[in-house]
């Protein structure tokens, strides 16, 4: 409408011109001011709709935490509520766990049998040495005796069968002595082996059954609001992923900027580029006052990809004439004036109205001008969506 009114004025000074003369004002003497009303109009609105795209697909879109047990049972304890705030490690309920209380105080029973094995290899180990201690004594004095009927015989003051007899006690007590280093060996191999693994599998049973007692309290992993809640006291707990038990909308991250996707036609590709000034105006913060209903903001990123033409694999063969619709280029702005932010609330619906303002010479200097054509018209847009009760994207086209 508005580049109707701008681009009348041929039609108008002629209508003046016949009315000075005072001729009747008809077809045939009207044709060439609407000619070039018609010219004048047409090229207005080409480099309107052109060089200053919008979108009614602006989007400010969010994540929820969905909240599942680990593990089965029924509820026994809810602490939380539909919208109440939580932080991370915030209880939000309890599953019945007796069944993990007694594996843990088996556990921790394991830790009392070892500590009776380890004292008791202490005990073997000690016995095993003074075995050792008294084999080698014995066989140290039988050795003694050995050498003394050697020395016997060759005086001729012993006989060959006491010489026998004392190589055959020496014999065992060296087998004697064998034995006991080995069972000193076995219980050393006890205490510097065998008892560390066996405590160090107790140990990992233990933090095992703790564990589980642990996934028996399902906990907030993010700070956020619980919404969608629907377990009640004696309810089984759900561990399936697509029904859980409740959902957290997780809060805005403090040190990343907000983004606002929209999706704008492929044709609009080569008129919108990185840093186009833009203005945002969203369903939930249209009021009376107007204030803080109109944001500006800017484009920082164009995807380089269109989302319809991708391809995964799958069991039948891309069909392209399924994928007529053409799929939208996807650019996300951000707010120039980070403090509203705050304003913005998750998952409300935008107006996108972008201006090209990186032409240079009287005619880049024009077509920036004409942007405030569309700025108007997004502001009677906001206006008439205010008074008729009804969202931006109520219509398509610029």
């Amino acid at each position: 409408m508005f580049e109707l009114v701008l681009t009348s004025f041929p039609a108008v000074i002629r209508y003046y011109q016949l009315k000075r003369r005072g001729e009747a004002m008809t077809v045939w003497n009207m044709k060439t001011a609407m000619f070039l009303w018609a010219v004048l109009a047409f090229f207005l609105f080409v480099a309107i709709f052109y060089f200053h795209p919008k979108s009614y697909s602006g989007l400010l879109p969010f994540r929820t935490v969905s909240v599942v047990a680990q593990t089965s049972g029924p509820v026994t304890e809810l602490a939380v509520w539909n919208g109440q705030r939580v932080s991370a490690g915030d209880l939000l309920f309890r599953i019945e766990n007796s069944a993990q209380k007694a594996a843990l105080k088996q556990a921790e029973a394991e830790f009392d049998k070892i500590a009776a094995a380890e004292s008791k290899a202490a005990d073997a180990l000690k016995v095993a040495e003074a075995s050792v201690a008294q084999s080698k004594a014995s066989l140290q004095k039988t050795r003694g005796d050995l050498e003394n009927a050697q020395t016997l015989l060759t005086r001729n003051a012993g006989t060959r069968d006491t010489v026998r007899l004392t190589e055959s006690a020496v014999a065992m007590g060296e087998a004697s002595l064998a034995a006991a280093e080995a069972q000193r060996s076995l219980a050393e191999v006890e205490i510097s082996e065998s008892l560390p693994a066996q405590r160090k599998a107790a140990e990992a049973a233990l933090e095992s059954a703790k564990v589980a007692l642990d996934m028996t309290e399902v906990r907030s992993f993010t700070d956020g609001v619980v919404a969608q809640m629907v377990l009640s006291e004696g309810s089984p707990a759900s561990t399936l992923i697509l029904s859980p038990a409740m959902v957290i909308i997780p809060d805005r991250p403090e040190d990343l900027p907000l983004r606002i996707p929209a999706g704008f036609s492929q044709v609009s590709r080569s008129a919108i580029y990185v840093g186009m000034p833009a203005e945002i105006a969203c369903d939930s913060n249209i009021g009376l006052s107007f204030s803080n209903t109109v944001l500006p903001a800017h484009v920082v990123a164009i995807q380089p990809a269109i989302a319809a033409g991708q391809v995964v694999p799958g069991g039948r063969l891309v069909e392209l004439n399924e994928r007529t619709p053409r799929g939208s280029l996807l650019v996300y702005l951000e707010l120039e004036h980070p403090e509203q932010q705050k304003i913005m609330i998750d998952g409300t619906g935008c107006l996108v109205q972008t201006y090209t303002n990186n032409l240079g010479g009287f005619t880049g200097h024009l077509i920036a001008a004409t942007g405030i054509i569309k700025a108007v018209g997004l502001r009677l847009k906001v206006w008439g969506s205010l008074i008729a009760g009804i969202g931006l994207a109520g219509g398509g086209g610029h």
